[in-house]
Order: C-alpha cells, then structure tokens, then sequence
C-alpha cells in the first residue's frame, strides 16, 4: 500500500509540476489582421478581404499591404487596387502621413478605375497604426485630378458608399459660398458650380471649397479668401440638422486680415445653406473649450448670420474628385 501510496503521490507532483510549467508560458501574441481592398472588375464598387502578420513595425506592415495591393485577389471577380501595368509606387513616412510616389503610367487608369483604387489604397493603407493621411504623387509630384486640381492628402472617411450608390459617381451641385470682402469685416456670396465624386459628403465639400479659397473670377468680383490655405480638415460630420466641423491648429492662425466674425460665419453661413445644416459647431484638434480670437466660444452652436452679408459675387465652375 505503501508503494503504490507513493507512487501516486510522485505522479500528482508531476503532474503538479507540469501544470505549473504551463501557467508560466505567455500565451502568443494575436497577430494584427488588415483589410486589403480591391476593385470589381466592373469598377463599381470597393470589396476587401483580410490577411494578418506578425510584424509590429510600422513601415514593414505598410510594404506588406502594398504588396497585397498589388496582388490578383483569389476571387476573379475583383482586381488588384493596383493592377497589372500600374508601377509599384515608392513609399515613405512623415508623422502620420504615408506617401506614394507612382510613375506616369498611373494615368493609365480610367476615371472610375483610378477613383475606385485610390479610395482602396487609403483605405488598407490608414488601418495601419499611427498613419491617418495619404498623399499620392507622380514622379514626385502632386497627383491631380482630371481638371489640374491637386488631389491633396486623403484619409479613409473621404470615401464613403452613399447608401449602396456607387462610389465613384459624379454629381452637379451648385454651392453658396461665404468669403470676405475686400476690406475683411463682412462676407461675401458665390455662388459655386461644383462636379464631385459622391464619395465626399457635401458638407465637407463645403467646407473643402472654403479652404481652397477663390478663384481669379470671385477675387475680380470682391471675394477675398477667409480661412488659412494651410488648415486642414479633420472631419465635417451632420446629425440631426446640426454640422460638426473638426479642423486643425491652422483654422486659429491669422493669416488672412479677416475679422473672428467674417472668419466663423464664413463657415457658418456656407454649412447653413444647405437644406441638411441647421446649426454649426466647430472644434480644433477635437477641444471646444476654446475662445476663438478672445471673441468667439467653440463650445457653442452657431445659426446664420444674415447681418454679415454685404453682396453677392458672379458664379463660377469647378470640378473636383
């Protein structure tokens, strides 16, 4: 009794001993799964499917999705975002932006094709940690779009499927722009003839026009620029009639000799008039705890101000992507 007593005790140590060992091994690590999007062959529609790696460093994982990216997808149904014919662009990092550097064979993409891979790119491209924009050029230059107008730095949000909408199709609107008049201490209307992709909701667009400034025809008729060339857009989000206007540090840099007036209702009034804006709120970097200019509260929500208004400006057209 006395040896198989013993017996068994040596066992439960082993098995003891044995578990003990397990509990103090690491479970391994997940490995971090991204979507790699791609195109129909049609070039109606964006699809994705999903890969996962174990590398941690962040310019690794984005020559892996580029890679990917330029890979035939399993299913024939879809083709790479960057296809056969289109050179493998270069890539580099700068803070949060990752830039792609193509050849000029990128042109050999159709209208639809291009805008379709590119919302593709960004999108696989932004999932990665610590990247939020995209910049595209061509032999070192800013890729433009099909009327000379620079593309600029992408984010993910730009593009966006209109409830089941295509992604890529063109739509006619014309826009009531504010901007300053000559002296800087009232506003200004244009009215703004504007060809878009329907991936950019209108109420950035709006605000996407503001940024950009005026044409040669507006500055002849008495429009003048209202906010700084160099804000950027973080994201222009509407619910339930009211518009979220996120801009960067460069909204509150004074640039331009604008009153704070002129330079919030240009915003304001331009949101409000279309029929979805009711009121605006704008922050910076995300804060409203701010006092625009010692004058204005961010925390607050803005109506149209009519008592701004000076005159109206002639129209002019713009195509954009």
């Amino acid at each position: 009794m006395k040896r198989k007593s013993m017996i068994l005790m040596t066992i439960l140590v082993l098995c003891l001993l044995v578990l003990a060992g397990c509990g103090s091994q690491q479970e391994p690590e997940a490995d971090n799964v991204y979507r790699v999007y791609m195109v129909n062959k049609e070039e109606t529609k964006v699809s994705y499917y999903e890969v996962s790696t174990d590398v941690k460093k962040q310019t690794p994982i984005l020559q892996i999705l580029l890679e990917k990216l330029a890979e035939q997808p399993r299913d024939t149904y879809y083709r790479a975002a960057i296809p056969e014919g289109i050179t493998h662009p270069g890539l580099t990092v700068s803070d949060e932006t990752v830039y792609l550097d193509f050849g000029e064979d990128y042109y050999n993409y159709s209208t639809s094709g291009e805008i379709l891979s590119r919302a593709a790119i960004v999108r696989t491209l932004t999932q990665v940690p610590g990247i939020t924009y995209c910049v595209f050029q061509i032999n070192g230059n800013a890729l433009t779009s099909v009327t000379g107008v620079p593309v600029g730095i992408m984010r993910a949000d730009q593009f966006i499927d209109n409830s089941g909408n295509e992604i890529n199709t063109e739509e006619k609107v014309t826009l009531t722009l504010y901007f300053a008049t000559e002296d800087g201490d009232a506003l200004i209307s244009v009215d703004r003839d504007i060809v878009y992709s329907s991936n950019i909701p209108i109420e950035k667009l709006v605000v996407e026009q503001l940024v950009a400034g005026v044409t040669e025809e507006e500055s002849a008729a008495g429009a003048n620029p209202v906010i700084n060339g160099d804000t950027r857009i973080l994201s222009v989000t509407e619910k339930d009639g009211i518009c979220y206007v996120n801009l960067d540090t460069g909204f509150l840099a004074q640039t331009l000799d604008v009153t704070p007036e002129v330079a919030l209702y240009s915003i304001v009034n331009s949101l409000v008039e279309l029929s979805s804006v009711n009121r605006v709120q704008i922050s910076v970097n995300g804060e409203t705890q701010i006092l625009f200019r010692e004058k204005f509260s961010l925390d607050e929500q803005y109506d149209r101000s009519l008592e701004l208004i000076r005159r109206n400006a002639q129209p002019a057209s713009v195509q954009t992507q």
